[in-house]
């Protein structure tokens, strides 16, 4: 579905791909984070490969960078290479401004800034003097935010979220661990900007986000890849 779909009412939400990559390794979710996933065959999927395949059908790819997520080291190599082929919004764990640039002149269209992550809204305010090509994430589990650097003075998702947008954030990713998404903070959410739902969304849910007035949705590839599988 392209971003720049467009419906009777106005533009329709996006659904958008998420890569996870941890090492060069296409990886999935799993009850205990994100694993190494392979074909029937028990090769490794070929990253360049599915990137092939989601080209003409997405407009935008969200990579979660799992070695920036995990060891707070980007796999920049990797952006670069990806970028080539599809614009990215790229989620590598950013902890401080000068890590979002770097993302970011290693081709990402636009870095993703976590809650979970970012040295509080100095650092936000230090990244956004730095770009403007920046998305703000916040990540929740069971109706709660994630841990916080002390530096929010909050651990209220919409006070988070209109801190960033004070800075000049508009859009903002809500990621949530919980068995589905929580639609009525995300309706709040996208009352004051672009909104795009992440963690547990599935493409099934597409209609939820024209309801909440969502922007878009980001999805894990395991129907992708599973059709891969049968026609390889």
């Amino acid at each position: 579905m392209p971003l720049e779909s467009t419906g009777a009412a106005g533009p329709l939400p996006a659904l958008v791909p998420c890569l996870l990559l941890r090492r060069g390794q296409i990886c999935l979710p799993g009850p205990d984070g994100p694993v190494p996933v392979r074909r029937r065959s028990g090769e490794a999927y070929d990253v360049f490969d599915v990137i092939d395949r989601l080209t003409p059908a997405y407009p935008l790819l969200y990579l979660a960078d799992l070695d920036g997520l995990e060891r707070n080291d980007p796999q920049l190599e990797y952006i670069q290479e990806l970028s080539r082929d599809i614009p990215l919004w790229v989620d590598a764990g950013v902890r401080k401004a000068d890590q979002a640039i770097d993302v970011i002149v290693a081709g990402a269209q636009k870095a993703v800034l976590s809650s979970a992550y970012l040295g509080g809204p100095r650092e936000l305010r230090r990244a956004w003097r730095l770009s403007t090509e920046l998305v703000f994430e916040i990540e929740t589990s069971n109706g709660s935010l994630l841990p916080v650097d002390p530096g929010w003075k909050s651990a209220d998702p919409l006070a988070i979220v209109q801190a960033a947008r004070d800075v000049g954030v508009e859009s903002v990713v809500v990621s949530a661990r919980e068995s589905e998404p929580d639609w009525s903070l995300i309706r709040t959410i996208a009352s004051g900007g672009p909104t795009w739902v992440d963690g547990t969304f599935t493409p099934n849910e597409a209609p939820q986000l024209s309801a909440v007035g969502a922007a878009g949705g980001i999805f894990h590839l395991d129907a992708v890849l599973a059709s891969m599988d049968v026609t390889s």
